[in-house]
């Protein structure tokens, strides 16, 4: 019987992979232009630290996680998101006293068990920005600016930013309190899951995508009504800020987030493209996580996206990279002194394909047509003694002559 891929964990198989390349690049340079940098942390950490940053009453911790005990007696799970092992790694190497804005992002895999569909899956992969140490609204709108400005970069306009204030520690608890009184009327029309959030996370009933819990919340009174004056003042700004940057955006005031440290702007970048699956990235501010971790009090904001469901968003476009040569061979001795060409021009920059197995011409141009090679050339008896060959440029069939050198290819190639 043959081994087969966990569910709800895919292959990235060659083509595909070209266009997480493309989407992976492009991250890299917005999020530097903005000067964010890269970080690299475990896809292994301590259980305790995804309790303590999530929340024990969301569904990741009480459902999804994968956890265990290793040898030594530790309990660690494989990371659910990016945020907490990020903000564990700030605390822990003292980032904040090397400068007190730290900007960093990252690219990796997370793992959640649930329900495999199309863009979620039990292993998939997220790259993130976090930004920690301002308070200023200026921050917000400039990472939401920097995640639309992801987007136009890789061709995508039809994602679209929609907004949200969750309020803060201050005034949360009376808005929370007055949506429980207002969903406790509802209870035999909720699902399951939210009759059992209501007492312990309330707000993600807003989030359910069960149509009776759609259609018993509507009405449900709006967070933004029960903001205090420092919050609304807050969620003002960056919205005067998003207009300044001519940033597109829409206030959501139903959006809330799944995790417990979010507090003021919440956000999400949503498509009609992929079903109900509509978020394609999303985060917030957690000014009050690093504390809660035992670091010093500084804020933060940032958001994760999740590849897979970009990557469906560019489906429809090829990111392969096409040989810059083919060279075709009419026998061992031309195939000898091909190869010995062939490395010294993949040696200075160049993507060269060659035959391996010494089949017919005919196969050869077949091969050189299907990995869509820029340019090719026949190389035989004449072309060695002459040191001289024809390259056809292929997309046009034009050709030109030149001498078989590999600095003399690669300035034709250019």
């Amino acid at each position: 019987m043959a081994i087969t891929a966990i569910k709800g964990c895919n292959d990235i198989l060659p083509g595909e992979s070209s266009r997480w390349h493309y989407i992976e690049a492009a991250a890299r340079r917005v999020f530097e232009r903005y000067g964010f940098s890269e970080i690299r942390v475990p896809v292994m950490e301590k259980t305790e630290l995804f309790c303590r940053s999530i929340g024990d009453a969301t569904d990741i911790v009480e459902k999804e996680m994968y956890s265990f005990t290793d040898r030594g007696g530790t309990n660690v799970t494989l990371r659910p998101e990016g945020t907490a092992s990020v903000m564990r790694a700030l605390i822990e190497h003292k980032l904040y006293a090397q400068d007190p804005v730290a900007r960093l992002y990252y690219l990796g895999p997370m793992f959640r068990y649930e329900r495999p569909q199309k863009g979620r899956y039990r292993q998939f992969h997220q790259i993130g920005a976090e930004m920690t140490g301002v308070h200023d609204p200026l921050a917000d709108a400039q990472i939401l600016t920097m995640l639309v400005g992801f987007f136009r970069e890789i061709g995508l306009d039809e994602p679209r930013l929609e907004v949200n204030s969750l309020g803060c520690p201050d005034c949360r608890p009376a808005y929370r309190s007055t949506l429980v009184d207002f969903l406790r009327h509802r209870t035999g029309v909720l699902c399951d899951d939210c009759c059992r959030r209501l007492d312990s996370n309330p707000l993600r009933i807003l989030d359910c995508k069960v149509p009776g819990c759609i259609e018993s919340t509507r009405g449900a009174p709006s967070v933004l009504d029960h903001l205090c004056a420092g919050c609304a003042d807050h969620f003002g700004h960056v919205r005067r800020y998003l207009e300044i940057s001519a940033t597109p955006y829409s206030v959501n005031c139903r959006m809330v987030r799944g995790l417990d440290y979010y507090t003021r702007t919440t956000f999400e970048v949503v498509t009609s493209l992929l079903g109900s699956q509509s978020a394609v990235a999303a985060g917030g501010r957690y000014d009050g996580l690093i504390s809660q971790l035992g670091g010093p009090s500084i804020p933060g904001i940032g958001f994760a996206m999740g590849v897979e469901r970009v990557a469906l968003l560019l489906k429809e476009q090829d990111y392969s990279s096409r040989p810059d040569l083919f060279m075709a061979t009419m026998g061992a001795c031309e195939r000898d002194a091909a190869f010995r060409l062939m490395n010294e021009l993949a040696a200075s920059g160049v993507h060269v394909e060659m035959d391996y197995e010494g089949k017919s011409l005919k196969s050869q141009m077949r091969r050189a047509d299907k990995l869509g090679a820029r340019f090719s050339v026949v190389i035989g008896a004449a072309e060695l003694e002459s040191g001289h060959a024809i390259f056809k440029r292929m997309d046009d069939g034009s050709t030109i002559e030149a001498p078989l050198s590999a600095e003399r290819i690669r300035l034709l190639l250019r």
